[in-house]
C-alpha cells in the first residue's frame, strides 16, 4: 500500500509541475489515505485537522496531532511529519505556516473538502494570495485504478458477499431488523480478519464493519437511507439491505444493494423489482472502454421507460478510496469511459408509501466490458425459512 502511495505521489507532483502548480493542500481523509497512506480516527469533527502538504518540487509533509503522531508515522511513507499540539503555541494554524512559507505564490486546496476552520484560517493569513482548486488535478488520477487497487476491491467485494449471505440467512417473521444489521456487522468483520496479518502497515488495518446499516422492509422500503430498526419481519415483507456506507476494506469503498421478501413476495412488488434488476443489467452490459457515462443511464432509463416507470435516482457512481469519486453514470455526465475505472451501479424504482426495487452491484470496466467485484444472484430472492 505505502509503495502504492508514494507512486501515487509522485504521479501527481510531475502533473502539478505541468500545470505549474506550486504547493497544494489536502484536508480529505480519502485524499490524504491516497497519497499518503494513512487516516484517523478523530478527525475535524473534534477539530483536529491533519493535513498533507504537497509541492511540485519538495518533499509533502504531513501535519497531525500529537495524540496521533505517533501512529501517523508508522503508518505513512512521507519522511517529514509535522506534530502540532492542543495548547502552547504549537497551534496546526502555525505548523501549516511554516509548512507553506510566507512568499508562497499560490495555494491549491480541496475546494470542496477544506473544513471551515481551515479555509478560515487561509483567507485571513494569505489575503493577496490567490487560491485555486486542486480536486479534478487528484480526481483524474484517482479515475483508473491500478492492478493492486482492484486486488484489494475485490477483497471488499469478498467481505461485501459474506455480510450479504449473512443478512440473508437472518430473514424470519419475527425477527426484529437490528438483529440482521448485528449479523452483517459480525460476517463481515470476520471475513475481513481473514484477509489481514498483525504485521507493517496492516497492523493498523481494523477488520471491524462500521457504520450504521441502512435497512428498510414493509411499506418502509420506499424509503432511502432509513437505518434499522426494532421493527419485526412479517410475511411477505419486502427487505432492502445498502451496503454503501459498510462494504469497504483498507479504505476502499463499494456499492452493493439487494432486497429480500419474507416467505413470498407480492406481484406487485416482483413487478418493481424485476424492473429494477433489468435496468441495472441493462446499465452494466453497457459498460465498456469508449463508452460515454450518460450513455450507461441512458441504458437503464429506457428500460425503465419501457415498463412504465420513472426513476429520479443516477445509474450509478465512481467508487474507490472515498465514497464518491468521478463521473457518475448519469444524464449529463460526458466523460468517456476507460479500462481500470470503477463504478457502483444501481437499479432503482420507489412508489412512496407502498414499494420498491433496487439493487446495486460494484464493477471494474475491463478490456471488453464490466466485470464484477461483488457478487450474490441478481433475481427475485426469498428468505430461506
Amino acid at each position: 500500500m505505502l509503495e502504492e502511495a508514494n507512486q501515487r505521489t509522485l504521479n501527481l507532483q510531475d502533473r502539478m509541475r505541468q500545470a505549474n502548480i506550486g504547493k497544494a493542500i489536502f484536508t480529505d481523509e480519502s485524499s490524504i489515505a491516497y497519497l499518503a497512506g494513512f487516516w484517523g480516527y478523530l478527525g475535524i469533527d473534534f477539530g483536529r485537522p491533519s493535513m498533507l502538504v504537497v509541492s511540485a518540487d519538495e518533499a509533502p509533509i504531513v501535519i497531525t496531532p500529537l495524540m496521533e503522531s505517533e501512529m501517523v508515522s508508522e503508518m505513512t511513507w512521507v519522511e517529514d511529519v509535522r506534530v502540532w499540539e492542543d495548547i502552547g503555541t504549537r497551534s496546526w494554524g502555525r505548523v501549516l505556516t511554516e509548512a507553506l512559507g510566507q512568499t508562497t505564490r499560490d495555494i491549491w486546496i480541496e475546494r470542496n473538502h477544506t473544513p471551515a476552520i481551515v479555509r478560515n484560517f487561509l483567507d485571513d493569513t494569505y489575503p493577496d494570495v490567490p487560491f485555486s482548486d486542486i480536486s479534478p488535478v487528484l480526481a483524474e488520477l484517482r479515475m483508473i485504478k491500478s492492478p493492486f487497487e482492484i486486488s484489494v476491491m475485490k477483497q471488499a467485494g469478498e467481505i461485501a458477499g459474506a455480510m450479504m449471505a449473512a443478512a440473508h440467512d437472518s430473514l424470519q417473521p419475527g425477527v426484529p431488523e437490528y438483529e440482521s444489521a448485528l449479523a452483517v456487522i459480525s460476517a463481515g468483520s470476520r471475513k475481513a480478519a481473514g484477509f489481514l496479518t498483525d504485521t507493517g502497515w496492516e497492523r493498523f488495518v481494523s477488520p471491524m464493519i462500521h457504520n450504521l446499516q441502512i435497512l428498510q422492509s414493509g411499506a418502509d422500503t420506499s424509503m432511502v437511507h432509513r437505518r434499522a430498526s426494532v421493527r419485526t419481519y412479517q410475511h411477505f415483507d419486502p427487505v432492502y439491505f445498502c451496503f454503501c456506507n459498510m462494504a469497504q476494506f483498507k479504505q476502499y469503498k463499494l456499492g452493493f444493494d439487494r432486497m429480500f421478501y419474507i416467505g413470498d413476495v407480492t406481484d406487485q412488488a416482483r413487478d418493481v423489482q424485476e424492473a429494477a434488476i433489468a435496468a441495472q443489467q441493462a446499465a452494466i452490459a453497457a459498460i465498456r472502454p469508449g463508452v460515454v457515462a450518460e450513455d450507461v443511464a441512458a441504458a437503464a432509463n429506457e428500460v425503465y421507460q419501457q415498463r412504465g416507470f420513472e426513476t429520479g435516482y443516477r445509474t450509478g457512481r465512481s467508487i474507490g478510496i472515498a465514497y464518491l469519486e468521478a463521473p457518475e453514470l448519469k444524464a449529463g455526465d460526458k466523460t468517456v469511459l476507460r479500462e481500470g475505472m470503477t463504478f457502483a451501479v444501481d437499479g432503482g424504482i420507489s412508489i412512496d408509501g407502498t414499494v420498491a426495487g433496487r439493487i446495486g452491484d460494484s464493477v471494474v470496466v475491463g478490456k471488453d466490458g464490466a466485470e464484477y467485484l461483488t457478487s450474490y444472484p441478481r433475481e427475485i430472492l426469498l428468505s430461506k425459512g
